[in-house]
């Protein structure tokens, strides 16, 4: 009985390995979101934040992308749980990133340090956006949502024939 419920332990801690986040992702981060790092000053602070590209902005040396932070899964990966948004945030990194790749709404999951805050307006708003120089940019594949139409066999009464 025992060796039974070790090798169950055993089963579930190997199918518990399986499922994790990828390789890139992986660590310690502040559980914090962009909206509480504008409450506080958290300069410093190794996050892992994700979400919807809003805008991407080439720059000479770097790439910089305005993101609307949304909460991550257990892989690391950003949903919409709910309208109820973690705030925006601006990630960049050396380098270039096309805009023609990381087009709006697609799903990045970044990896890096707060290094500072930058003011910007959304429409007529005065936003401050905390600012995460990103060691990782994680651009998640487009997931198709197939809608499945199932039809019941045909029977005879139903004028089939």
């Amino acid at each position: 009985m025992k060796i039974r419920h070790a090798m169950l332990v055993l089963a579930t801690l190997l199918l518990a390995a399986c499922a994790s986040q990828p390789k890139p992702l992986q660590g310690d981060f502040a559980q914090i979101t962009p909206h509480d790092a504008n409450s506080v000053d958290r300069t410093g602070a190794l996050v892992r934040w994700g979400g919807r590209i809003v805008q991407v902005e080439p720059q000479p040396n770097r790439t910089c992308f305005e993101m609307i932070s949304t909460r991550l899964n257990v892989y690391g990966r950003p949903y919409w749980a709910t309208d109820d948004v973690g705030g925006r945030f601006i990630a960049c990194r050396d380098g270039f990133y096309d805009p023609a790749l990381f087009q709006t709404n697609r799903e990045v999951t970044f990896t890096g340090r707060i290094d500072g805050y930058e003011n910007r307006r959304i429409g007529e708003y005065d936003y401050r956006f905390p600012r995460v120089a990103a060691d990782v940019i994680y651009l998640w594949p487009i997931q198709e949502r197939v809608d499945v139409i199932t039809r019941p066999a045909p029977w005879p009464w139903w004028g089939y024939w």
